[in-house]
């Protein structure tokens, strides 16, 4: 089957079964899973083989780019001990305890091992198509610690295929340092590719140059990393979260429209793609079965299965709880959540592309030229585990979360009102300057100042209607005050997030609306020819001045 044939049916199932899915109000990757299937039983794509390196090169830097892109880093940090015991220790524990179960059904340790490091992380994926309906931290637990736990498994994966096919002795001390090195290595070569590009960035005045960085940017830091033998996975993780930190003020709004747009299609149609893929895999998996029988690989598959939904689980209610005997600060109580609060976070351990990738890397042969026993049977049991935790939990995810009883999240709103109010609040303290800087006449500026006064007196309500008042704006010296006054409210929303006081996902929902007004004001601006007299300022050093002249990212 050629690859062209095969994108294009891809894409089209993607659609289809997204469409019907929405539609039906069933679960989105269920139904990409079964249209995979069944694709993969039609003749012509009965033989598909996907490169591993087709979704570890291609799907995984662009998945995780926009993620860390979306992620709250205030979040993350006020979670960062959950976090790392997630995607390091819970990553640990389930690989050895599925390398446990395996040996005690007839696999050798070293084979044991790499099924093990293939099913222990969880798939970003898969969590992020299930688990939108969750409270913003919660969410930011199981999202960032997908992020994170594929370089713990790579890392075990690539030890586990030392012992496997080259009879390397096992070593902690090796092993150890292997993690320290991967880490330390991806993450300095993620930050080093993220500072770097920040000058790029402050001179590239064209939103598509912009743009097309954007897209190149995940591949620029997760190659280098993968030739140097560290984590890509945290090389690109990490250089997403600082441009994360750092964008605001670099990027401009046509440009930051323009990505937005573009990763939200992408990612969508990646994330879709990839179930569909693992879909397509499925029958192949059950055809390329011959190193055992079809019922006994079954029974070892659905043995992992359960061995990999009850560590997680059995993760979330012990370790938190020996966490809390440790550390009982006032603060860290005030954090806890109950029990039945807990079950969502232990229930969203689906497994996805990432596992089958690393399947798939297994190689068929030693070092020294002997065929790999049960490679195929290694294969087989992923290809079922990652279906029935999808099965299983994605669909049960939904009804396990309003069981849970969170309470409603209001911060977010909160913020967002706390945003508008602030913003319109500095840029009426601006007015007078910038008015006398354009040479605005001050009856001109009435409905502005009007419009700022309900901003702030009201809040985000009044987002809409000080658009809809601006689009009825004639002038071009009035256009060149709205633009100034956007500015200084982007400076003081960066300021807010700089100080903690509003959230990532708060800033980026405001500063949309402020890009999606800008980009209009510029729109209308072109349709009218300058005004005798009026001011014509340089926009785009204007611009620039206000960005490096903005706070400096923390």
């Amino acid at each position: 089957m050629a690859g062209l044939e095969l994108i294009v049916v891809v894409l089209a199932a993607v659609l289809l079964m997204s469409w019907t899915a929405r539609r039906l109000h069933l679960s989105e990757p269920m139904l990409l899973l079964a249209g995979g299937i069944l694709i993969g039983l039609t003749p012509p794509f009965e033989h598909v083989d996907i490169p591993p390196d087709v979704i570890l090169m291609i799907f995984l830097p662009a998945l995780l780019y926009w993620e860390s892109l979306t992620a709250s880093l205030r979040e993350i940090k006020s979670n960062f001990r959950s976090i790392a015991l997630q995607a390091t220790g819970l990553v640990l524990v389930t690989a050895l305890a599925v390398a446990a179960v395996a040996h005690g059904l007839g696999y050798a340790w070293p084979l044991a091992f790499v099924l093990g490091a293939v099913l222990a992380p969880t798939d970003v994926a898969a969590v992020a198509a299930v688990a939108r309906a969750m409270p913003r931290r919660i969410l930011t637990l199981l999202r960032t610690e997908s992020l994170l736990n594929d370089g713990t498994a790579l890392v075990l994966l690539a030890v586990g295929l030392e012992l496997l096919t080259a009879g390397e002795p096992f070593s902690w001390a090796t092993t150890t340092l292997r993690f320290v090195e991967s880490y330390a290595g991806g993450v300095a070569i993620g930050a080093a590719i993220a500072f770097a590009l920040i000058p790029v960035r402050r001179h590239l005045h064209e939103g598509i140059l912009h743009s097309g960085l954007s897209v190149a940017t995940p591949f620029i830091a997760f190659l280098p990393a993968e030739a140097l033998h560290v984590s890509g996975v945290l090389a690109v993780v990490t250089c997403g979260l600082i441009t994360n930190r750092v964008g605001p003020r670099i990027i401009g709004p046509d440009a930051r429209l323009q990505s937005v747009s573009f990763w939200e299609v992408t990612t969508f149609l990646l994330n879709g793609a990839l179930f569909v893929l693992i879909g397509i895999q499925t029958p192949a998996a059950v055809r390329a079965l011959t190193s055992i029988s079809l019922l006994q690989a079954a029974g070892i598959a659905a043995a992992v299965s359960a061995t990999v939904i009850s560590v997680r689980i059995a993760w979330f209610y012990t370790v938190p709880y020996l966490v809390r005997l440790i550390d009982r600060r006032p603060q860290q109580r005030e954090r806890r959540i109950s029990a039945r609060q807990r079950l969502p976070l232990a229930w969203a351990g689906m497994r996805g592309a990432i596992s089958l990738a690393a399947a798939l890397a297994i190689p068929a042969t030693t070092t020294d030229g002997r065929p790999l026993e049960q490679r195929d049977a290694v294969i087989f049991i992923t290809v079922v585990v990652i279906v029935v935790t999808l099965a299983l939990l994605g669909p049960a995810l939904p009804p396990v979360v309003r069981r849970a009883h969170f309470s409603e999240d209001v911060t977010e709103a909160d913020e967002v009102d706390l945003a508008v109010r602030h913003l319109a609040a500095t840029a009426l303290t601006e007015m007078p300057a910038l008015v006398s800087r354009f040479d605005v006449p001050r009856d001109a500026c009435s409905y502005i100042t009007a419009d700022l006064n309900k901003q702030m007196a009201l809040g985000a309500g009044e987002l809409h209607d000080a658009g809809a008042s601006g689009m009825r704006r004639q002038v071009s010296a009035v256009f060149a005050l709205e633009e100034a006054l956007l500015e200084v409210k982007r400076t003081a929303l960066a300021e807010l997030r700089n100080q903690g006081r509003i959230d990532d996902i708060v800033l980026r929902r405001v500063q949309r609306h402020l890009d999606a007004e800008e980009q209009s004001l510029e729109l209308r601006d072109a349709l009218l020819p300058p005004a005798d007299g009026a001011v014509e300022p340089d926009r785009d050093r204007d611009r620039d001045r206000g960005r490096e002249d903005g706070p400096a990212p923390s």
